[in-house]
């Protein structure tokens, strides 16, 4: 079963809930299959890491985690406001996505 999310890569999210709520980024990756997204700048986590050959770093390092894609809303470039996602046919046919407060195309 395909499990849908509704940001894409690329796209400025603001984190609704959470210890991280009010904060905005960038999307670095989205994984569907979990329901998740990375963020950049945002839900930072330390992880002990041992080095594995010469030359790599050791020690804590620091580095964004997943969250769930539920916590997080898009901003619209052209509003600057946090909006659900419409979607609407152009004049070829193709599918895009638009802001539902003004109703310009993402």
């Amino acid at each position: 079963m395909i499990k849908k999310v509704h940001v894409k890569s690329g796209d400025t999210v603001k984190v609704l809930s959470g210890r991280e709520r009010g904060k905005e980024g960038k999307v670095i990756a989205v994984s569907p299959k979990e329901g998740k997204v990375i963020i950049e700048g945002v839900n930072f986590v330390s992880k002990h890491v041992k080095p594995r050959k010469m030359g790599d770093p050791s020690g804590i390092v620091k580095g964004e985690a997943a969250m769930y894609a539920s916590k997080v809303q898009i901003v619209c470039p052209h509003c600057h406001k946090t909006t659900r996602i419409g979607h609407e046919f152009d004049g070829d046919g193709k599918k895009k996505r638009i802001c539902k407060k003004c109703g310009k195309s993402l």
